[in-house]
């Protein structure tokens, strides 16, 4: 199975829409992701979002499906500077403290512990691997077990905070960790490959990740939503 992850295009963020720029961004992705193959559209049921699939949906002929869940995450807790932005947290963390994630209880940390943006991580997680599981791969510790022999390939529309969840479970990256080293640009597109081997354990294997090149133009650069939802 084939996972593209797609984050919306250029938003509107207060009337959860797209701007002009990111109409073109979205028709842009569109035209890049006709040679994927892609058998099922999905999206966050935000607006951004939805709107920036309705492009590659017309595209291909395909219909949209929503899944609540990929709704992007909000931050926030007592005490959490710049109201528990996760983003500028996670850079602190990594350039002002030489935080060990791998070692150090990163959901301890002052930034995270009751930072409310851990409950839409452990909720999305399990929300997906829910989802997972009807398309054959059922999640255990840090590997999959397959279930299916079909060959398929599925886009999944949403956001940079509810994709760095999806994105942080799957490939067993600390959040934090997943926020500062590897955040994407609008409609950039990553692709996560899973192998198809009934009966066996796989992992997902990083095919693609952040490409947006065909945006070149359309864009101002990285840009990371400052507000919680």
């Amino acid at each position: 199975m084939r996972l593209i992850f797609v984050r919306h295009g250029e938003p509107d963020y207060e009337h959860d829409c797209l701007t002009d720029t990111g109409k073109k961004q979205a028709e842009a992705c569109a035209h890049r992701l006709m040679r994927e193959g892609i058998e099922a559209i999905y999206t966050s049921p935000m607006g951004r979002a939805r709107q920036t699939a309705e492009y590659t949906a017309a595209a291909l002929g395909l219909p949209i499906t929503t899944l609540d869940f990929m709704h992007e995450i909000s931050w926030g807790g007592p005490g959490i500077p710049l109201s528990g932005h996760p983003w500028t947290l996670s850079d602190w963390m990594i350039d002002g403290d030489d935080f060990d994630f791998y070692h150090s209880p990163w959901r301890e940390h002052p930034y995270f512990r009751d930072n409310v943006a851990l409950r839409y991580l452990d909720k999305i997680g399990a929300e997906f691997d829910a989802f997972l599981q009807t398309k054959g791969y059922r999640h255990e510790g840090t590997r999959f077990l397959c279930e299916t022999d079909h060959q398929q390939t599925i886009a999944l529309f949403s956001h940079g905070g509810s994709g760095a969840c999806v994105l942080s479970h799957l490939l067993a990256l600390p959040f934090p960790y997943m926020c500062s080293v590897l955040p994407y640009d609008f409609t950039s597109i990553i692709i996560l490959d899973f192998p198809v081997v009934c009966g066996s354990y796989v992992h997902p294997r990083i095919a693609l990740f952040n490409d947006a090149a065909h945006i070149e133009g359309l864009s101002d650069g990285l840009v990371l939503q400052q507000e919680s939802e």
